[in-house]
């Protein structure tokens, strides 16, 4: 297939989503593989940062108020957790003297730090306090005198908007909450006591078995089993209908179409023997409505040669299904099946390790040998497999995960820095038109709660995005009272257009813990994890002003906390859908025969408020 020119501002690109040779990255010192590089130091460009001295990391001057605050002197200490989370000052990855990938310079923002002119150093923080006072006592003694909107950084004085002073950033960042959120189609009832609708038992299995995929329409829960699609009656639990498959499922996507039908990846026999697991090489398209396989293919090719490509994740977007793993990617027509690409057996060592989908398809795609591998992100036309726009990762990211693909925000840990196990020490927000890095999120691992599968590509939970920002829980402290078991945390935002925190936040109250679930237009519905003798609940969060709105509590009497209480937060898919909560499993295994009621496992429960 002819690959398109590339698109403007970006190197020639002859590869594609879907195998066609990887362009070598632009002149630089070699990459030393997965880690940092072995000589002193030249080290890789800050991604996007302009040439100057080491930069605190995209709007994170050392002891700024948050974004939209006054300036405050230096000496200011700093809110643990209140007023915008300021992140430590710290320099970006490599801070280097020399060209960033792609030329591109990070702008220059309306609450960047003073440059001296001509120099590109950062003023003393004795000399800025001395500046501030001059002007303070200017502006003072010249009242009604004019003064200068300067260096905003192409804002405009006269754009602001919201709470704080936070306007909006100079391409089009959102710091401000006024017209963001509260159009949510998830409302509070004339009740909010939810009560215990069903609950599914464990399947027999003879050793733990993957049961990932949910999902809710306006007929059916449907929940993967063993060997087969289930759809039960959304208030009773009775089955309503039950799709028998080849295997067992081993992947799932959380996108639907309109009409209810979502892909799946299967595996093309049984498991016969405990530990004995199948390859994943079936994907297949699932009716949720009546429970029928619309469709189901495999392909080969890559580096499965004449064998069947085999497949880790796979995804929807739009009128195209895609899957990739280890033997590369391929995608199909969502109607019918048909491939639009599959993996090709000379691809230069490259190889489409998965996809996210949803709004657009972007290819997370790795490449190079061994000892200098680097790993590409390509947003892709979901029909062609033509990339529209490219980023490199930063040396020493092996994995990346897509949050979300428009606007295009992707987690990585890099160097294996977050040592906490989330797969996550940044979010990098890209311009996925031209390819161009928007902002550099540092994610504390001390701080920040989200999470990412750093193998799988589409796979991260607790990091939102919506009404240009980034939203993100924090990690556990201890709340007001100081007491045992009264921990808490807080839901934040950052702007996905200047990389800063917005000053509006959302508290769980003590002794409960916030865990963002989806986007409900430009709110945020959360589960609120209880204390121990009380039952979660579900609030809506208004995406600007960030107050939350209670829309289901589940009983607090122990038989049903115990039920509640059995699923771990990362180990269970929790679905709100119209007045109903449903939190299942995504892995089983057998049951012990002396296991007590306390130490009782579902396959899921279901509450509810509705009757």
């Amino acid at each position: 297939m002819t690959q398109p020119p590339p698109p403007p501002n970006q190197p020639p690109d002859p590869q594609g989503g879907f195998g066609a040779p990887t362009p070598p990255p632009p002149q630089q010192q070699p990459e030393a593989g997965y880690g940092y590089p072995q000589q002193a130091p030249q080290p890789e460009p800050g991604y996007g940062y302009p040439q100057q001295a080491p930069d605190p990391g995209y709007g994170y001057p050392q002891q700024q108020q948050p974004y939209g605050y006054p300036a405050q002197p230096p000496t200011q200490p700093q809110q643990p957790y209140g007023a915008g989370y300021q992140q430590p000052a710290q320099p970006p990855y490599g801070y280097p003297q020399q060209q960033p990938y792609g030329g591109y310079q990070q702008p220059v923002t309306a609450a960047a730090p003073a440059v001296a002119p001509g120099g590109g150093k950062k003023l003393s923080a004795q000399l800025q306090i001395v500046i501030a006072a001059v002007v303070a006592v200017v502006l003072i003694i010249g009242a009604g005198i004019w003064y200068a909107n300067s260096g905003d950084g192409g804002g405009k004085g006269d754009e602001s908007k919201g709470t704080g002073g936070a306007s909006q950033g100079a391409d089009g960042g959102t710091g401000g909450s006024q017209g963001i959120g509260g159009d949510g189609k998830e409302k509070a009832g004339g009740n909010t006591k939810a009560k215990a609708a069903f609950q599914l038992d464990v399947p027999k299995v003879p050793d733990t078995t993957p049961v990932a995929g949910s999902w809710v329409t306006d007929k059916v829960f449907v929940k993967t089993g063993v060997n087969s699609v289930v759809g039960y009656d959304l208030d009773k639990g009775t089955v309503v209908w039950t799709l028998p498959l080849t295997g067992q499922v081993c992947g799932a996507s959380r996108h639907m179409t309109a009409d209810h039908k979502v892909p799946i990846l299967f595996e093309a026999s049984k498991r016969v023997a405990p530990r004995y697991y199948k390859e994943c090489t079936e994907v297949g398209m699932v009716d949720l409505d009546t429970g029928k396989l619309v469709w189901s293919t495999s392909v080969t090719g890559g580096a499965a040669g004449d064998g069947k490509v085999r497949f880790g994740e796979v995804t929807l977007s739009g009128k195209t299904v895609a899957a990739g793993g280890l033997d590369g990617g391929a995608a199909f027509d969502a109607a019918n099946g048909n491939p639009r690409w599959k993996p090709q057996a000379n691809d230069q060592g490259c190889y489409d390790m998965g996809y996210g989908g949803g709004e657009g398809l972007v290819a997370v795609r790795k490449c190079g040998t061994y000892d200098a591998q680097y790993v590409m992100i390509q947003n892709l036309d979901p029909v062609s497999g033509a990339p529209l726009s490219q980023f490199k990762m930063p040396t020493g990211v092996k994995y990346a995960s897509v949050v979300s693909t428009k606007p295009l925000v992707v987690a990585a840990d890099v160097g294996d820095s977050a040592g906490d196990g989330s797969g996550i020490s940044d979010f990098f927000s890209l311009d996925e038109k031209t390819g161009k890095l928007k902002a550099k999120i540092t994610a504390d691992a001390d701080q920040y709660a989200a999470r990412c599968r750093s193998t799988k590509v589409e796979a991260c939970t607790q990091a939102l995005v919506g009404n240009g920002r980034l939203y993100v829980p924090t990690e556990e402290h201890e709340g007001s009272t100081g007491e045992f078991g009264d921990e808490t945390n807080e839901v934040i935002g950052f702007d996905l257009a200047t990389g800063r925190t917005v000053p509006e936040k959302a508290d769980a109250g003590d002794k409960y813990t916030l865990i963002p679930l989806r986007m409900d237009g430009g709110d945020l519905i959360a589960y609120k994890e209880p204390p121990y003798d009380k039952g979660g609940q579900i609030v809506s969060i208004h995406g600007g002003t960030m107050k939350e709105t209670l829309l289901l509590e589940n009983p607090s009497d122990k038989v049903n906390r115990e039920k509640e209480n059995s699923f771990s937060i990362n180990g269970a898919e929790f679905l709100y859908e119209d007045g109903r909560l449903f939190i299942s499993s995504v892995n089983v295994s057998k049951t012990r025969e002396s296991a007590s009621a306390y130490d009782k496992r579902y396959l899921a429960v279901a509450y509810g408020t509705k009757g």
